[in-house]
């Protein structure tokens, strides 16, 4: 007997509006996004990042690393959850969009916690020592370079520390046949495809999928 339960529109707003607690400065950076039309699928979900918070919190978390940081607000949901003395280095990209998450930071009063690197992620993070440093990971960038961030992160993970990675449903394409993916994101949905089955297989890690948003995958390592 299977024990899901089906969301509809109703139930799901339900649990958003009894799990996640969006202050004003997070509706607004969700306003702001839902106003660029598509792009607003680039940023998560209020009980998406209700939960990252509580993660981070969870373990204490001290030093967390995001991959794709667009408006900043899961880096605002990172950063709120880690201790006093936390540290949260985002990879972004686009140089508008940082700016504009590095504006959303501070009016959440993180700037002093949060540094962001512009440019492309994977450079970024290969520049970093290879060591175990990273409590907290959250991977939310181009999906065909999936299997490359994870490896890279997981590398500057310490035993016990989470890595997050976003969209691993593919808005509900992931387990759909070739034809039927659009052809624009069949790289993308690839790039998922191999990193999930990499992360369900890799005995390096304790791994749990979660169905919240598009599919949150979680690898803890060992």
């Amino acid at each position: 007997m299977s024990k899901f339960t089906p969301l509809d529109e109703g139930l799901h707003q339900y649990m958003v509006e009894h799990g996640a607690r969006q202050d004003p400065l997070l509706e607004r950076i969700e306003r702001d996004a839902l106003a660029m039309g598509s792009l607003a699928s680039m940023q998560i979900a209020a009980d998406q990042g209700a939960f990252m918070t509580l993660l981070a919190r969870a373990i204490g978390a001290r030093e967390a690393l995001e991959i794709g940081t667009f408006l900043g607000y899961s880096a605002i949901c990172i950063a709120r959850g880690l201790a006093e003395d936390g540290r949260l280095l985002c990879c972004e990209l686009s140089e508008e969009y940082a700016e504009r998450a590095r504006g959303n930071i501070a009016d959440a009063g993180l700037s002093e916690r949060v540094e962001i690197r512009v440019g492309p992620a994977l450079e970024t993070v290969r520049s970093l020592p290879r060591e175990e440093r990273f409590d907290f990971v959250f991977i939310d960038a181009d999906k065909r370079t999936y299997p490359d961030y994870y490896e890279e992160a997981l590398a500057r993970t310490r035993p016990g520390g989470l890595i997050l990675l976003d969209n691993v449903l593919a808005s509900g394409y992931i387990n759909a046949p070739d034809d039927e993916v659009p052809e624009g994101r069949r790289e993308s949905v690839a790039g998922l495809r191999a990193t999930n089955e990499r992360v369900a297989a890799d005995e390096r890690v304790d791994t749990a999928m979660v169905g919240i948003a598009d599919g949150l995958l979680i690898a803890r390592k060992r």
